[in-house]
């Protein structure tokens, strides 16, 4: 693309129910090249006008058919897919993200669009019973009772830092709310507004082309902890959809809980995603799996939440071979330009905190610079890392970590250490069933997707997905960020009794 002949230049402003508003006060885009541009900053009272409007929308939005709906995800999609030149070009500048991946990113959250028009238009999510009256039963008779999926009203979607599309403006969260019937208010993350803005302008496109209300979406810019409050406790928001770091979903979480009327929080908080490594895979493949392990450690700078952050392997040569493997790929990886300045300086924060440790010792240690990240790799024992709390925190970026363990047992014990996961793995080969039948109960109460003989990254969206887990994994572990299982978390079950077919909901009546 020719730098000097920008396909987007952003205007800069919040979109509040179809109209592009500026703001009071700005701040200054930090991309990882190209020019800055100047955004508006979020207040309460643009959430409220945000708000207030998609409360209006949903009393169109929220009762119109399936087939509407559908056409409206479509529309995005199509909307998303005629601006792509822009939004790569835009998307690297802010995020220093490649070309390549920023495609391949598109390409999963238009389709997540289209599959959340196909799963509705199904009509098995709405979970449709009908237990049919029963007059004459004895002793008493039975009422005429149907149940249907309702959509819950308004949902506040936080943009994510690492996904600048596929968790952002349109990305899941938006997603499978709009399929549910829901109007959405998105805080917009401020490490990709350009990006945001103008995904928020193809939707903006497909409102005004499919005839829906304005209001079904906004999008509100920038902003501090005021404006994320202001969102999460606004009394027409009804859920609110996440992800991010532990701390900072942590305290949205404890705000929807202290709300005069609490809300669902569905908040994707990070994880270390530990992989076990069982003795006969290591003996036989061992530098293999270390070399893999390297890549997928690696990828995106390993700004993933399902970034495979420990490896669990027994002592021995087998375990040494494995290390050494995986240190002289880590070796070969050139820095990598991470999202924000601010995700840089907490990598190197996380890579200093292990060096401070005597828990730990340093397989490779590299020096980070600027917003660019090395890779690290460190080696503790079971012991100390089940002693060591801080271990077991999330570093959100290239770092590796190593725990050995002496046999069976200690490899059990250790799994039952570990906090609530995204993602568990176990690498096998046929003679270690046995032990990774022992195993799999434990790991399937810590993670809410456990793989064999692969790597975590890399998140298919898909009916059987769950991304979730267990605390501090997620903050609902009946719930998926990913999949169009993803749309449970904006619908309710309503019963209706004794009902004349004309006050039924229309996907009762038509389904």
């Amino acid at each position: 693309m020719d730098s000097k002949t920008p396909t987007f230049i952003p205007r800069g402003k919040h979109l509040i129910a179809g109209e592009w508003v500026a703001g009071e006060t700005t701040f200054i885009s930090e991309p990882a090249h190209a020019p800055r541009h100047e955004f508006p900053v979020g207040t309460p009272a643009l959430v409220d006008a945000a708000c207030r409007a998609a409360e209006e929308a949903f009393w169109t939005y929220g009762y119109t058919r399936r087939e509407t709906r559908a056409e409206f995800l479509n529309a995005i999609a199509d909307e998303i897919e005629a601006r792509g030149n822009a939004i790569t070009e835009i998307g690297t500048q802010e995020t220093g993200l490649a070309e390549a991946r920023l495609q391949g990113e598109r390409g999963r959250t238009t389709g997540q669009l289209r599959l959340f028009a196909e799963h509705i238009l199904k009509g098995d999510y709405l979970d449709h019973r009908h237990d049919r009256a029963l007059p004459d039963r004895r002793p008493l008779p039975r009422p005429d009772i149907w149940l249907v999926q309702r959509p819950i009203g308004p949902v506040a979607v936080f943009g994510a830092s690492n996904f600048p599309l596929a968790f952002s403006t349109a990305g899941g969260d938006t997603a499978a709310a709009l399929a549910a019937g829901c109007p959405v208010v998105v805080k917009g993350h401020g490490a990709h507004p350009g990006t945001s803005e103008l995904v928020a302008e193809a939707i903006l496109a497909a409102i005004e082309n499919t005839g829906m209300p304005k209001g079904v979406f906004s999008l509100v810019q920038g902003g501090k902890r005021d404006v994320g409050q202001a969102l999460v406790q606004h009394p027409l928001i009804n859920a609110v959809g996440f992800t991010g770091s532990l701390g900072g979903g942590r305290a949205l979480f404890d705000l929807c809980a202290q709300r005069d009327v609490p809300i669902p929080f569905f908040g994707e908080l990070g994880s270390v995603n530990p992989m076990f490594l069982l003795p006969a895979a290591v003996k036989a493949r061992g530098p293999e799996i270390g070399t893999d392990w390297a890549g997928s450690l690696t990828m995106g700078a390993g700004q993933f939440c399902t970034n495979p952050g420990i490896a669990v392997v027994e002592r021995g040569s087998d375990g040494d071979a494995f290390i050494a493997a995986a240190a002289a790929a880590l070796k070969g990886v050139t820095a990598q330009c991470m999202l924000t300045d601010g995700i840089a300086k907490a990598y190197r924060g996380g890579k200093a905190r292990f060096d401070e440790r005597n828990t730990v010792k340093p397989v490779l240690s590299t020096e980070s610079e600027g917003r660019n990240a090395l890779p690290n790799l460190f080696e503790t024992d079971a012991a100390n890392y089940l002693r060591d709390p801080a271990l077991g925190e999330e570093v959100f970026g290239p770092l590796g970590l190593v725990v050995r363990v002496s046999g069976q047992d200690e490899m059990m014990g250790l799994a039952q250490g570990f906090e609530g996961q995204l993602t568990a793995t176990i690498h096998l080969d046929e003679s270690d069933t046995a032990l990774a039948q022992r195993l799999m109960p434990v790991l399937e109460r810590k993670a809410g997707r456990v793989l064999v003989n692969g790597f975590p990254t890399g998140v298919e969206v898909c009916d059987a997905m769950v991304h979730g887990g267990p605390y501090p994994a997620s903050t609902n572990f009946g719930a998926t960020s990913v999949g169009t299982m993803a749309i449970r978390r904006f619908l309710r079950p309503v019963s209706y009794q004794n009902m004349p077919l004309s006050l039924l909901p229309v996907d009762i009546t038509t389904g």
